[in-house]
């Protein structure tokens, strides 16, 4: 049997282009509500030069920031997902750079000799899916933080997301419910509560200085879980 993190890039690997499709459609309804902007804004706060969107996929976040003026690196494991990154930067945006790069290879040091210290803010939006493989990366973080840099993420919200599950760590059944027909194998993904998002990022090196849980203005609902961290001195 393959493990989860393998059965992670399998789902990605054959979903490329309907989530493509769905997010330039604009057809997750949570993200144009609340999430998109949410993340936005919290990368946009400290006025970055150079950001680094990990598990960027199709590429969104860098497009928007390019027009911006920002100059992105976005990387993703998933080589289709990079190819769409690449075709749908904005023509008069500032110059990205996109590349493959598995999470395994930003925890082996894959960008450490070419970008240590280089990076304003480094973002991670809904792409942090694993168990050990995430506490890894992110343990990996800190040396590519330019000083004042700030790490955001933005994940599901534990208590969104538990239903009537135990709300304590463990993985998770996957699931393309609200998704189109053309979304499939959905993979398994690592649930954790907030107490231990905080401390996985204690254990990395990262201290805690925004915890945000954006709601959808329709449901009053909280949308999703979004940290904000700094090096530990």
């Amino acid at each position: 049997m393959p493990s989860p993190d393998d059965q992670i890039l399998r789902t990605w690997e054959a979903n490329v282009r309907p989530w493509t499709q769905a997010v330039r459609a604009g057809d997750i309804a949570s993200r144009v509500a609340v999430t998109n902007e949410a993340v936005l804004g919290a990368v946009r706060a400290p006025g970055p030069r150079r950001v680094l969107d990990l598990g960027c996929g199709e590429g969104w976040i860098c497009h928007a920031l390019a027009a911006e003026g920002v100059h992105c690196v976005g990387t993703d494991a998933i080589a289709g997902l990079i190819e769409a990154a690449r075709a749908g930067h904005p023509v008069t945006g500032t110059p990205a750079c996109y590349e493959v790069v598995p999470y395994a290879d930003v925890a082996a040091g894959a960008l450490a000799d070419r970008h240590a210290g280089a990076f304003d803010v480094i973002v991670c939006n809904f792409a942090l899916f694993g168990a050990e493989s995430v506490e890894a990366l992110v343990t990996a973080l800190p040396p590519l933080l330019a000083p004042e840099g700030c790490f955001v993420m933005q994940t599901l919200h534990p208590a969104a997301a538990s239903t009537d599950a135990p709300y304590t760590d463990g993985w998770r059944e996957g699931s393309w419910a609200g998704f189109s027909s053309d979304f499939r194998d959905p993979a398994p993904w690592y649930f954790r509560t907030i107490g231990s998002w905080v401390a996985l990022l204690h254990r990395c090196g990262f201290q805690l200085t925004a915890l945000r849980e954006p709601v959808h203005p329709h449901t009053g609902a909280p949308a999703s879980l979004l940290l904000v961290a700094e090096p530990r001195p």
